[in-house]
């Protein structure tokens, strides 16, 4: 009983959830009239929408709240990184400026003027920030929140819009009580700081809010991976993968969570693979689309930061060369990706053996067990994939094993 309840775990790790009941329905009618030929299209259109699936947040609060310092933590930078967001100790945004995530560029991350500005007021502020283009707000707060803070989250709720309170900087308020002297308890202080922040923010008339304190620094600890949590489970399936593959590796948890997003990939590139006029490999007793095989693990490199930019910013981070970071972490992926490494370093003998496990998990999901036993291009190319795919996040959890310890 344990083994048949791991595979329908394994299994539901593959339901395609970014399609909608009517799509995978379709999909399955497809399927069982015209065959793997009657869905490539319909799969290939999928595969192009996820990737052009457009997510718009907006950063507002008051001057000073640490907004841009918050976008470039969220976006895995530093304010020294190419693309970061300007960041100063007077107001340094005078009008709304979007911040592309730096592998995923549908990914933006809006910097909106301090509503505390003397150029705005509550008022004139909702006009000309175009609320209706983001697709839900970060309020910031550096102290307590305010009546401007509460304003715009009336503003935002009519709208139909989700908004999240952050207090940032919570590492120095810490700091500063315990430099007081006295007895000091985290746990308790931050509680305080929290009631403190909900009590100000009912008396202005937003009842019962959720309150994340958080520091931009310091982004394992206090309430930030529950925040995450939280923007993710606020939207719906298509955008909640967008905006999981443009997390920054800053633990383990969020690597696997971008593994399950890339998995409930692999299957539609495989499809597509088993269809189309496939380039033999030599060496494997499949044909396979060598193209989609490099293009896949290529995009699963820069959704896990494996990418030569995001490898970069790892190695200044961690005071050595690139080569030398790729030298610590030890795989074959690292570099560039070609038929020889496809066929000699990744570990092919895995490949076949998963071959049969591939068979028993997918025999729980609907429909794509069927594709199963499409071709022998579909099997190899979801076998492949899935090697490559579980080798770049062990790879990761290297890479950010070198990292943290290097701070």
């Amino acid at each position: 009983m344990g083994n048949a309840s791991s595979s329908q775990q394994a299994a539901q790790s593959e339901t395609p959830t970014f399609f909608t009941q009517e799509e995978f329905s379709k999909l399955k009618s497809e399927f069982e009239t015209g065959g793997v030929e009657k869905v490539q299209s319909l799969l290939e259109k999928k595969v192009k929408e996820l990737d052009d699936t457009e997510l718009n947040i907006a950063v507002t609060g008051e001057s000073g709240a640490g907004k841009s310092t918050f976008i470039n933590a969220m976006r895995g930078l530093l304010k020294k990184d190419k693309g970061a967001a300007a960041v100063g100790t007077i107001e340094t945004t005078m009008e709304p400026t979007g911040y592309s995530h730096p592998n995923l560029p549908n990914v933006r991350y809006w910097d909106l003027p301090g509503t505390g500005t003397t150029r705005f007021t509550a008022g004139s502020y909702l006009k000309e920030m175009q609320f209706n283009k983001y697709d839900f707000f970060i309020i910031v707060s550096a102290g307590r929140f305010r009546e401007n803070d509460a304003k715009l989250a009336k503003e935002i709720k009519r709208l139909g819009k989700k908004f999240y309170f952050v207090r940032s900087k919570i590492d120095a308020d810490l700091n500063s009580v315990q430099l007081e002297g006295g007895e000091f308890d985290e746990d308790v202080e931050m509680e305080t700081i929290r009631s403190d922040c909900v009590s100000g923010l009912g008396k202005a008339g937003i009842p019962d809010p959720t309150v994340f304190l958080v520091s931009n620094f310091k982004k394992n600890m206090y309430d930030f991976p529950r925040l995450m949590k939280a923007l993710a489970d606020g939207l719906p399936n298509k955008k909640e993968s967008v905006f999981v593959l443009a997390l920054p590796n800053d633990s383990v948890e969020i690597i696997w969570k971008k593994r399950e997003v890339l998995k409930g990939r692999i299957w539609m590139l495989a499809t597509i693979a088993a269809g189309v006029g496939a380039i033999p490999v030599p060496g494997l007793s499949a044909a396979c689309d060598i193209g989609i095989l490099i293009g896949a693990i290529n995009n699963f490199r820069e959704y896990l930061c494996l990418d030569a930019a995001g490898l970069h910013r790892l190695a200044g981070r961690t005071g050595s060369s690139v080569e030398e970071l790729k030298t610590k972490a030890g795989s074959p992926l690292l570099g560039e990706i070609t038929e020889h490494v496809i066929v000699k370093r990744l570990r092919l003998g895995a490949v076949f053996v998963a071959v049969s496990a591939v068979e028993a998990g997918l025999h729980f999901v609907p429909f794509i067990g069927s594709l199963f036993g499409a071709g022998s291009s579909f099997v190899m190319t979801y076998a492949i994939l899935n090697d490559a795919l579980n080798l770049l996040v062990e790879t990761a959890e290297k890479v950010l094993a070198i990292t943290n310890g290097a701070e």
